[in-house]
């Protein structure tokens, strides 16, 4: 996950639901030991308290659900069919997110970045 992100998740999470935790951080490989290394890094995933991994359009979808203003958004991929485009678009995105990146004027924004605490 990217440091843009990083900080629009935070900015976004106002009830603090969600813990962000880099492919970096040991932590990953403990949370998610049957997600290859490289899944992780071709999609953000999250993964429920009742152990249920979301991956992708599916995780922004799931995570949305729990921040207000995402809400909106994430109600509308539970439109049937859209959630399906919705995956389309998240992986074309992914593929070229270096490029994509370069477009909007990141830096480095897409490499993988070290571990980051949440502030007070």
């Amino acid at each position: 996950m990217c440091t843009f992100q990083m900080r629009v998740i935070t900015w976004l999470d106002w009830f603090h639901t969600v813990t962000l935790v880099p492919i970096a951080d040991p932590r990953a490989a403990e949370l998610a030991p049957t997600i290859p290394r490289e899944d992780l890094e071709a999609a953000i995933h999250c993964i429920a308290k009742n152990g249920r991994i979301y991956r992708g359009a599916r995780c922004v979808r799931f995570i949305g659900l729990r921040m207000p203003l995402l809400a909106p958004f994430s109600l509308l991929l539970w439109i049937p069919g859209v959630i399906y485009l919705a995956e389309i678009v998240y992986r074309w995105v992914s593929r070229n997110r270096h490029v994509l990146g370069k477009l909007f004027g990141c830096k480095s924004a897409c490499a993988i970045v070290p571990a980051r605490r949440r502030e007070p």
